[in-house]
C-alpha cells in the first residue's frame, strides 16, 4: 500500500509532516517504534504534537513542569492530536548567578532552540507546545516555534508564591540584596540565613516582574501563548487547566494552519515592547525580543524600546521596582487587564493577531464575554494605574548611547527617572573582581563600576549579574554609584545599572578602552553613556589596544564565543541571522 493510499484509508490528512512517518507499508519499522509506547491506530492518523518539556531538578522554576507537561498532553490528546513528549536541557540562573556558571545561561537558551527544533525536525511533528520555566526556557522555546514556523503554543510553567519573613513578603530578590548588607555589616549572617530559608517556598520561577515572568506576559503579547496564561501561581490549580488548554489550542492551531508566521508581525512586537515597559519588565526582553524578531524576519531596532517607552507609561507597580509580585497581577485579572488598560488608550495594536485565531482585541473581548477578564472600573488595587494617572509617565526600559554605547545600551529605571550620574571609572575586567571591590569595602558614593569582558563573545554567554548589582544595593548605593557592562543584569536588579553595552569589549568597543579614574557620565533625561574623552583620545587608545586571549578555546564555551553575535542585535547564533565579521 502506497502512503497515499495509507493516508485515503487512515482518515489522515495527507499534508500532515507526520504521515511521512507514520503511513504506507515503508513505515511498519516506525510505526512500530510507536505501538512499543503504546500508540494505537487512532494516534497514528492524528496530528502530531510535540511537548517540548525541560523539567529538572536543578531549580524550583522547572521542578514541576513534568505535571505542566502532562496536563498539556492530556489536552493534545483530548484535541484528537497524538501528543509526543520530549525533553530539554535547562539552567538555573539564580544557582549559577556570581560564578562561572553562569557563562552557561545565554548559551542555554540557543541550545533549547535547536534541540527543539532538530527533535521537531527530525522526527517529523506537526505542531508543538512548548513550555518555559527558568529565564531562558521562554525565548528559546519561543526561537524554537519561529524557527521552524510549526503551529504552536507557548505554555509558562508559572512562578513562584512569595516567601516570608519577619512579618513581610520576600523573594530571591531580597536574598541577594541581604548578602550586600551582611558585608556592610547592616545586617546579622543570622538574619540572611533565616531569609534564605523561607524566600523559595516551593515550585515555580521567580515572582517579581523579573524575567521569566516578563517573557512569559511578553508571549501573551506577541500572540503566541493564550492570553492569560501567564499570571497563574506554578501550584495554583489554574496553571494545569492552561496547560490542559494549551494542548488542546495546538491541535486546532494544527488543524486551522496557524503558523507564527501567520502571528507574528511587527505589531506584535511593537505590543510586546509596549508591555515590557508599562509593567517595569527586565532589561534581559531586549535582547531577548531582538532575537525573537530576528528569528520571525521582523526588522527591529533596539533604539524602537525606547521610542515605544517614551510613549508607554508604566502603570503596574511589580518588584524589582515596586513592590508586587505576578501572584498580585494574576488576583487582578492577569496580563490581560493591563493589555486592555493600553488597548483602550491605543498604546498597542488590537488587531494583531494570536495563537486562537482572533485578533488581540477581539480576544480580550471574548475573556470579557466568558467572564474571565473583570470589568476594568471593579479593580481597586493601590499597585495598578491607570494611563491617565500612570506610576510613572514613561515606561521603564530606557536604551542609552554615546561614545561609550555607540550601538546602544540598556538600563531599566526602578529609582529615579531624572537620574543623572557624572563619577570617576572603577574598571574590572571581570564580574569575581568587582564583587571582591564591592564585599571588601571599597565602593564610595559617586563610583562608576565598570564591568568589561563579559559579553556575548567576550565572556562567553553575557553573564547575569544580580549578585553584584544587589551586593552594591545592599550596602546602601542603590542611588549614588552606576554600574555598567557588556554583560546582563537579572530581572531583579535594581539601581542605575546600564548592560548590554555594545559593542563590547571584546570587538573593541569603547568600554575596552576606559581606565581608571576617567569621567562617566549616566544621564537617563538624555539617554546618554559618555567618557570625557576627545575621540583624538579614544583613538590613541585604541590603536594601542590588543585583545584579550580567549579564556575558551575548545568545547560548547569556545564554540558560543564564537558564534555569538552582538547584543545590540539579540546576540544570537543562527547562521543566517548573525554577521560576526
Amino acid at each position: 500500500m502506497s502512503k497515499q493510499e495509507s493516508r485515503e484509508q487512515s482518515g489522515k490528512d495527507p499534508n500532515l509532516r507526520s504521515s511521512e512517518v507514520t503511513e504506507g507499508t515503508d513505515q511498519a519499522p516506525s510505526r512500530a517504534m510507536f505501538r512499543a509506547m503504546g500508540y494505537d491506530d487512532e494516534d497514528l492518523s492524528s496530528p502530531m504534537i510535540g511537548v517540548a518539556n525541560p523539567a529538572a531538578d536543578i531549580t524550583p522554576c522547572n521542578v514541576h513542569l513534568d505535571d505542566v507537561a502532562e496536563a498539556a498532553y492530556e489536552g493534545v490528546d483530548n484535541g484528537s492530536g497524538m501528543p509526543i513528549e520530549f525533553g530539554t536541557i535547562t539552567i538555573s540562573d539564580a544557582v549559577s548567578m556570581g560564578t562561572e556558571g553562569m557563562k552557561a545561561s545565554l548559551i542555554s537558551r540557543e541550545m533549547i532552540a535547536d534541540s527543539v527544533e532538530l527533535v521537531s525536525f527530525g522526527e517529523r511533528m506537526d505542531g508543538l507546545v512548548t513550555i518555559g520555566g527558568c529565564d531562558k526556557n521562554m525565548p528559546g522555546m519561543m526561537m524554537a516555534s519561529i524557527r521552524t514556523d510549526l503551529p504552536s503554543v507557548f505554555l509558562y510553567g508559572g512562578s513562584i508564591m512569595p516567601g516570608e519573613h519577619d512579618g513581610r513578603e520576600i523573594t530571591i530578590q531580597n536574598v541577594f540584596e541581604g548578602v550586600g548588607a551582611v558585608a556592610q555589616g547592616e545586617m546579622e549572617e543570622d538574619e540572611l540565613d533565616e531569609m534564605e530559608r523561607h524566600a523559595c517556598p516551593g515550585a515555580g520561577s521567580c515572582g517579581g516582574m523579573f524575567t521569566a515572568n516578563t517573557m512569559a506576559s511578553i508571549s501573551e503579547a506577541l500572540g503566541l501563548a493564550p492570553l492569560g496564561s501567564a499570571a497563574a501561581p506554578a501550584e495554583h490549580d489554574d496553571r494545569y487547566e492552561i496547560a490542559q488548554r494549551a494542548g488542546e489550542i495546538a491541535v486546532d492551531a494544527v488543524e486551522n494552519d496557524r503558523r507564527p508566521s501567520g502571528i507574528l508581525s511587527k505589531k506584535s512586537f511593537e505590543n510586546a515592547i509596549a508591555l515590557q515597559v508599562a509593567t517595569g519588565g527586565s532589561t534581559n526582553a531586549v535582547l531577548h525580543l531582538l532575537a525573537l524578531a530576528a528569528e520571525a524576519g521582523v526588522d527591529l531596532d533596539i533604539t524602537e524600546f525606547d521610542e515605544i517607552s517614551r510613549r508607554t507609561p508604566k502603570i503596574i507597580n511589580l518588584q524589582p521596582g515596586g513592590t508586587r509580585v505576578m501572584n498580585d497581577l494574576f488576583e487582578l485579572g492577569g496580563v490581560p487587564v493591563v493589555l486592555r488598560r493600553l488597548l483602550d488608550a491605543d498604546l498597542i495594536h488590537g488587531d494583531a493577531m494570536t495563537v486562537t485565531g482572533r485578533t488581540l482585541a477581539e480576544e480580550l473581548a471574548h475573556l470579557e464575554a466568558e467572564g474571565l477578564l473583570p470589568d476594568d472600573e471593579t479593580l481597586d488595587a493601590d499597585y495598578l494605574y491607570t494611563v491617565d494617572d500612570p506610576y510613572s509617565e514613561e515606561g521603564a526600559i530606557k536604551i542609552l548611547t554615546g561614545n561609550l554605547a555607540p550601538d546602544g545600551s540598556v538600563l531599566k529605571v526602578t529609582g529615579d527617572d531624572k537620574f543623572h550620574h557624572e563619577g570617576p571609572a572603577r574598571v574590572f575586567e571581570n564580574e569575581e573582581d568587582a564583587m571582591a571591590y564591592v564585599q571588601e569595602g571599597h565602593i564610595e558614593s559617586g563610583d562608576v563600576l565598570v564591568i568589561r569582558n563579559e559579553g556575548p563573545r567576550g565572556g562567553p554567554g553575557m553573564r547575569e549579574m544580580l549578585g553584584v548589582t544587589a551586593a552594591v544595593v545592599g550596602a546602601g548605593h542603590e542611588d549614588d554609584v552606576a554600574l555598567l557592562t557588556d554583560g546582563r543584569f537579572s530581572g531583579a536588579t535594581r539601581g542605575p545599572m546600564i548592560g548590554h553595552v555594545a559593542p563590547e569589549a571584546k570587538d573593541g568597543g569603547p568600554i575596552g578602552l576606559l581606565e581608571d579614574g576617567d569621567t562617566v557620565t549616566v544621564d537617563i533625561p538624555e539617554r546618554e553613556l559618555s567618557v570625557d574623552l576627545s575621540e583624538d583620545e579614544l583613538d590613541s587608545r585604541r590603536e594601542a589596544w590588543e585583545p584579550r586571549e580567549p579564556q575558551y578555546t575548545s568545547g560548547v564555551l569556545g564554540k558560543y564565543a564564537r558564534d555569538f553575535g552582538s547584543a545590540a542585535k539579540g546576540a544570537v547564533t543562527n547562521p543566517g541571522l548573525v554577521d560576526n565579521d
